[in-house]
């Protein structure tokens, strides 16, 4: 393993390699490798939704000649050293690094023992946003919907996360690109690179419509941020309001919330076998896609764009964010809805769950609030 190395934890970052991949050589051929070539690590998960989708996305990047590596970091006792002595040559000699997820205590680690020349952060949601402000403004790096006070574990690992996030910015010898779809604020030194989903366009579609709705799930829920009756009723409104007839489930979602939605609305919950950007690419897909806050409301736009689909966005009410949820939770996640790309249209909805008209984003949307 030399030259570029990747690591990744989840499929959208994966995803999110192959679309950064591609802006360095637009005109490769699949299965052509880079030049110089990447490497990817998978620092396995443990939840068999995302093994799953790894799997296959580990199948599609080594179709586009990328070599992938598969760690089992988690794998019981003694994974995290042996994990660490292997990966130790391939970093030193790595002339570039490429992660997913900053806030990663796994990377982190890998990070404090080693300072890559250059670093390339892809997205990995909309945690992007976040991790650039505290960049720019020079905190420790904390999850939007964790609560500021540090735990034993957070006090354990505070000199682990502080030099991480030194080698995590721009410095002599060192170089910081942010690779993402997302409005970011670069902070000084950093440069930021546009992902237009140009791989996934070129590779896959246009789809099929169908009509009416479909849905998008979050992990707000599992999270701890959203009420969970709060969230049945606002999915049941839209299913109603939009005819919708899918739910696409978030690979973190619940069993038991999931069950709950299909019995209380008749949706058909789906649980993708790829990123939903692929998914929704791939088709059938239905001409209205309905999101909660996340990542989706600036993907989906750019994968599906020329197809006819409309993306619209269901903002969150402070009422039904739960009384654990961070104080920066609401914040952001109105930042996430009201930062979509414009054309996405965006919902409003009571506190008791009832949705209201659609208007574009950015727009006060107050005629549906009342």
């Amino acid at each position: 393993m030399t030259g570029q190395l990747a690591f990744v934890e989840s499929p959208v970052q994966l995803l999110n390699v192959l679309e950064w991949a591609h802006t360095q050589a637009p005109d490769r051929a699949p299965g052509e490798p880079p030049a110089p070539a990447l490497t990817v690590v998978v620092l396995s998960p443990t939840d068999p939704m995302s093994r799953g989708q790894l799997r296959r996305m580990a199948q599609l990047a080594r179709d586009e000649g990328l070599t992938v590596h598969w760690q089992e970091a988690r794998g019981g006792r003694g994974a995290l050293v042996r994990t660490l002595r292997q990966l130790a040559p391939p970093l030193r000699r790595a002339e570039r690094v490429i992660i997913g997820d900053p806030f990663s205590r796994y990377v982190q680690l890998l990070l404090s023992l080693f300072s890559p020349r250059h670093l390339t952060v892809v997205d990995d949601g909309t945690a992007t946003m976040e991790f650039a402000a505290q960049l720019g403004r020079g905190e420790r790096l904390v999850r939007w919907h964790r609560k500021g006070n540090l735990g034993p574990r957070e006090l354990v690992l505070a000199p682990v996360t502080s030099l991480a996030r030194r080698r995590l910015a721009p410095a002599r010898g060192r170089t910081v690109e942010i690779f993402t779809s997302l409005p970011v604020e670069a902070p000084a030194g950093v440069e930021v690179t546009e992902n237009s989903y140009a791989w996934t366009r070129a590779r896959f579609g246009p789809p099929l419509l169908t009509g009416g709705a479909d849905l998008v799930g979050t992990s707000l829920v599992e999270t701890g941020v959203v009420d969970a009756d709060h969230y049945a009723r606002v999915v049941a409104e839209l299913a109603r309001a939009h005819g919708a007839t899918r739910y696409f489930a978030h690979r973190r979602e619940s069993a038991e919330k999931l069950h709950r939605i299909a019995v209380e609305t008749g949706l058909q919950v789906v649980r993708p076998e790829l990123p939903l950007e692929l998914i929704a690419r791939r088709g059938p897909i239905g001409r209205t896609v309905v999101s909660f806050p996340s990542t989706v409301v600036h993907t989906l736009p750019l994968a599906l764009a020329g197809t006819g689909v409309k993306v619209a966005v269901i903002e969150v009410a402070p009422e039904w964010l739960r009384a654990t949820a961070s104080p920066r939770a609401q914040g952001f996640l109105s930042g996430v809805a009201g930062t979509a790309a414009h054309e996405v249209d965006r919902l409003t909805a009571r506190a008791a769950g009832a949705v209201g008209p659609i208007g574009p984003a950015g727009t006060s949307g107050a005629a549906g609030a009342a």
